[in-house]
């Protein structure tokens, strides 16, 4: 059976080792780390079956800024999954829970850079008609984002500025 809960101080050297085995190295992993240290890592949930944490994913602040306007969203990344539990519903399941967690906390508008076939399920859609831009080059198709309120972004445009830690990261 599957469970997914918030993380706990305790699962923090699993979470590593999640981040580490899904994206072949310690990028995502430092990525994690570093925003839990800053205080920024907003959410973080994770999935967890037989006693074994299986997956996570992670969503952060970010600020949407165009002249003089700016306002905030939340950026989903990373979500990981060991590879011998990958292609089996868990990385879904742990976006929805992610979704309603981030609902819950009143967040409005959520951007992802990912796979333009994975989250358009969850209504994702692509940034750019949105007038939603991001700071680094990213495949149009790849930047998505996702309103949380229906017209959260009415009249509202602008390029989304990360967390230092993204940088690093990118």
């Amino acid at each position: 059976m599957l469970t997914i809960r918030r993380e706990a101080a305790e699962d923090v050297d699993a979470i590593r080792h999640v981040n580490e085995q899904a994206f072949g190295g310690a990028t995502e992993a430092d990525l994690v780390d570093q925003l839990r240290s800053r205080g920024v890592l907003t959410i973080s949930l994770i999935a967890v079956q037989d006693g074994e944490i299986i997956g996570h994913i992670a969503f952060s602040p970010v600020a949407v800024e165009s002249g003089n306007s700016r306002f905030e969203a939340i950026t989903l990344a990373p979500i990981a999954v060991l590879p011998a539990y990958q292609r089996q519903g868990i990385g879904s399941q742990l976006v929805r829970a992610g979704l309603e967690e981030c609902r819950q906390l009143g967040h409005e508008i959520v951007v992802v850079l990912g796979h333009p076939e994975y989250y358009p399920r969850f209504g994702f859609a692509p940034c750019k008609p949105r007038g939603i831009g991001c700071e680094f080059e990213a495949p149009d198709e790849a930047w998505m984002v996702l309103e949380l309120r229906e017209g959260a972004l009415a009249g509202r445009d602008g390029t989304v500025k990360f967390q230092p830690e993204f940088h690093d990261a990118v």
